[in-house]
């Protein structure tokens, strides 16, 4: 985690229960392709030991891009996530654009990334303009193919939400 209350920056939000985990870097590589001219986006790796829960709740707060990923556990996100989550009021998040991002073994998990994610951070007010990311099987370990078609489509919508901010 890093750059506490810098306003309009991407975060990425991961909520798996490992540190520095293949999520965080899938989560790291959509922020990339959402936002590939941004800086450096902010890490709120939710298992870091030094995480500063009230510092991270400030950023997902102040951020203009929200890249919440997770890996699928009982084909919905982990606990880890939503107990950060439950801290977020119902509203809060008006006027974030936020991707949901799953990680999962098995394509037939893919679906939880729309299903289980999304309402979630629609729920807490954020906008989620774009398809959400589920990314499986061995595409984890180099997402790039996939999130090349995903970011074609989601770009350009992408690009005029946060030149408006």
């Amino acid at each position: 985690m890093s750059r506490p209350g810098e306003r309009g920056a991407t975060v990425v939000l991961c909520g798996n229960p490992r540190p520095a985990s293949r999520t965080l870097a899938v989560g790291l590589a959509v922020a990339a392709e959402a936002r590939p001219a941004g800086p450096e986006p902010i890490v709120i790796d939710l298992a870091a030991a030094e995480l500063d829960r009230a510092a991270a709740l400030r950023q997902v707060h102040d951020a203009a891009l929200l890249v919440v990923a997770t890996p699928t556990y009982k084909a919905s996100f982990t606990g880890v996530l939503k107990l950060f989550l439950d801290e977020i009021a119902g509203g809060a998040l008006t006027g974030v654009v936020a991707i949901p991002v799953m990680t999962a073994g098995d394509a037939r998990h893919a679906l939880a990334v729309e299903v289980h994610l999304r309402p979630v951070l629609v729920e807490l007010g954020a906008s989620c303009p774009t398809a959400g990311v589920a990314v499986t099987g061995e595409a984890i370990d180099d997402p790039g193919p996939a999130l090349v078609r995903w970011a074609e489509a989601a770009r350009p919508l992408l690009g005029r939400l946060l030149d408006e901010r």
